[in-house]
Formats: C-alpha cells, sequence, structure tokens
C-alpha cells in the first residue's frame, strides 16, 4: 500500500465517526470533522513543513479532497490544501497554523493600498465587500484577490472578527459576505499570469470536488439499481436503466480523465488555466447529466431528506456555479486553444488532455 492510499484510508476511517448531516443556520460546517482531520495533521497535507505545513505531494492533497468531497464532508479543506494554502506559500507569505481553517475568495470589489514600500511581501489594507467567500464564519484566515494601485494583490487577513452575512449555497455551504474596512493585511503584488493561474486553481478545486462527488453517486446509483428489485426482478437488468447508467458513466470518466490531465499540469508546473478551464467546463456539464440521471433511477426515495443521495446531488448543483460558470471558462478555453491560429489548434488540444 503506498502512502497516498494509507492517507485515504486514514481519512476515510475518520470520516466513519462523521456521517454527513444537513446544514442548517445552527450548524454551518463540521467542527468535529475538521478537529478531528487536523489532529491527524491532514489540514497541511501538500504544504511544505518548511512553512509550517504537514509535507507531502500535491497527488496526496488532492486525494483527500476527493474522499471528503465524496463523502460530503462539510469543511474546507479544499479550499485550504488547494488553493489558498498554496497560493500563500508561492507568495512567501506567513502561512497561519494549519489546524486553523483557511479559505479563499475572489475580491473584484475589494481594494488594496500598501502601507509600506518594497517589490516583495508587505503589508496592506484592504477594503471593501468580499462577497461568496467559502465557509464564511467557519474560516478563521481569508485569501483574497483584491485590485492594487500596481496590479493585483494577493491578501491575507484574519477574519475572526469580521461578521459575515448568512448567505449559503444550494447544499447550505456558507457563502457569506465580509465588509472590509481598512483591514490589515499581509499581501503580495502579483502579475496577469499569476492572477490568471490562481483563478484556474479555485475552478481546479471545484472541478476536483464535482469529479469525486460524480464518481460516487454513480457508485451509489449502480448499486441501487442492482439491489433495488421491481417487477421481479432489479433494476439493472432492464435495458432503460442500463443505458442510462452507461450514460452515467461516460459523464463521469471524462470528467475525472480531464481532471487528472489538469492536476498533473499542476503538478509539472505548466500554465494550468486551459487545462483547469477544460476540467471545469467538462465537470459542470457531466453534473445535468448525473444529477439527473440518478434521481431518476433512485426516484422517490432519491429525493427524500433521510435518504444520503441529495448531500451530494445538492454539492454538484452548487460546485458547478462556483469559481467561474461553464461560460465563463469556455471563453477562456476557447480563446486558449484558438491564440496560435489553426495550426496551433491542434497542439493546444493535445497539451490539454
Amino acid at each position: 500500500m503506498s502512502d497516498q492510499d494509507l492517507v485515504v484510508e486514514t481519512v476515510r476511517d475518520i470520516l466513519t465517526g462523521f456521517e454527513p448531516f444537513a446544514l442548517t443556520a445552527e450548524r454551518r460546517w463540521d467542527a468535529g470533522l475538521w478537529s478531528a482531520l487536523a489532529s491527524a495533521g491532514l489540514t497541511g497535507v501538500g504544504l511544505p513543513e518548511s512553512s509550517g505545513g504537514s509535507g507531502g505531494e500535491l497527488a496526496d492533497a488532492v486525494a483527500i479532497v476527493r474522499t471528503l468531497a465524496a463523502g460530503a464532508a462539510a469543511v474546507p479543506v479544499a479550499e485550504q490544501l488547494l488553493v489558498a494554502g498554496p497560493a500563500v506559500v508561492a507568495a512567501d507569505l506567513t502561512l497561519p497554523p494549519v489546524d486553523e481553517p483557511l479559505t479563499f475568495a475572489l475580491g473584484p470589489a475589494v481594494t488594496a493600498h500598501a502601507s509600506d514600500d518594497g517589490d516583495g511581501p508587505g503589508r496592506f489594507t484592504l477594503s471593501g465587500t468580499v462577497t461568496d467567500v467559502a465557509w464564511s464564519g467557519a474560516a478563521r484566515h481569508l485569501v483574497v484577490l483584491a485590485a492594487g494601485a500596481a496590479g493585483p494583490v494577493l491578501g491575507l487577513i484574519d477574519v475572526s472578527g469580521i461578521e459575515a452575512t448568512s448567505a449559503v449555497n444550494l447544499a447550505g455551504e456558507p457563502r457569506g459576505s465580509l465588509v472590509l474596512d481598512d483591514v490589515a493585511a499581509s499581501g503580495a503584488l502579483l502579475n496577469s499570469a499569476q492572477l490568471e493561474e490562481l483563478k484556474a486553481r479555485y475552478a481546479l478545486t471545484r472541478a476536483v470536488q464535482l469529479a469525486a462527488a460524480l464518481e460516487q453517486v454513480l457508485a451509489w446509483t449502480v448499486q441501487y439499481a442492482g439491489e433495488r428489485v421491481q417487477f421481479g426482478r432489479p433494476l439493472g437488468k432492464f435495458q432503460a436503466i442500463q443505458m442510462e447508467l452507461a450514460e452515467m458513466s461516460g459523464e463521469v470518466t471524462a470528467v475525472t480523465a480531464l481532471t487528472d490531465a489538469a492536476v498533473q499540469a499542476v503538478e509539472r508546473d505548466e500554465n494550468v488555466v486551459l487545462a483547469a478551464a477544460a476540467a471545469k467546463v467538462r465537470a459542470g456539464a457531466a453534473v445535468e447529466v448525473v444529477a439527473r440521471l440518478a434521481h431518476q433511477v433512485h426516484g422517490a426515495i432519491g429525493f427524500t431528506q433521510e435518504h444520503k443521495l441529495h448531500h451530494l446531488t445538492k454539492r454538484l448543483w452548487s460546485w458547478r456555479d462556483e469559481a467561474g460558470s461553464e461560460l465563463a471558462w469556455s471563453r477562456v478555453l476557447g480563446a486558449g486553444v484558438l491564440a496560435d491560429g489553426p495550426d496551433g489548434l491542434w497542439p493546444a488540444l493535445t497539451r490539454i488532455v
């Protein structure tokens, strides 16, 4: 068994003690699960030990995020391990303690003002409203992209004392807004390439979660079709159901392939923008097919609050629209593959997958 397999087994073992639940205004996240993951050192995997992380490779962090996504875990591990944490390390900022939840948000309405001089990491004050903050109210630290006089700024702030609005996504996950009024931040200037890559990493994070949730929904549906007897035989014996399961399988396979290709692009330190765009677009498109057919095969039972299916299908519908819509990333993808003209189209496509 590889080290990555051991990590996945550890996460699964922890998840057995924390069943998925419907998020409510009284319970917005699973603090107990976060504490258990942090105690096992899993909230710092993929982040260098020299920066305060637990070490390990990107693939290890992706495996953790996938396992938690398939388990409908209500914790901000994906944001911490795949977006915010790596961004802080890359910007040479001080990584907050990895046992304290760290999240990420785009801040198109947030402005950054330098409070010192220098070309490297420095001090800024941030003002404006940052919306759609994943796990707002649960995360203690926030990495936000803000607009600065000299260009985009990656800002890191402590938001534990800032009240967030109660907005949530369809799955009930917190997506509130924070009003920043000259909030002190450590930060670093980004160039345009770094900015686009960071946005792509955020999209890839959601694609990784979508791929894992889609795989789990497919597995549950295949299992249900094999167990549910109708008209004297299992549902899975009916040709119509077999065709639906085959269609779901094709969608999931395509998403997994493109997502894996994008993760490998990050591991090779290549430009990840087009690969992440392709993964996010394909994952979003698969949600409509897989979620619809899963509920169709499950029938009425799949819509009940007591059944496990809704924990993931609601997340699929929510994650599909986060970190950039399919339309937005389709435009990025289309512009990217056509950038080198007709002769460069095929090479561009082969680089993505």
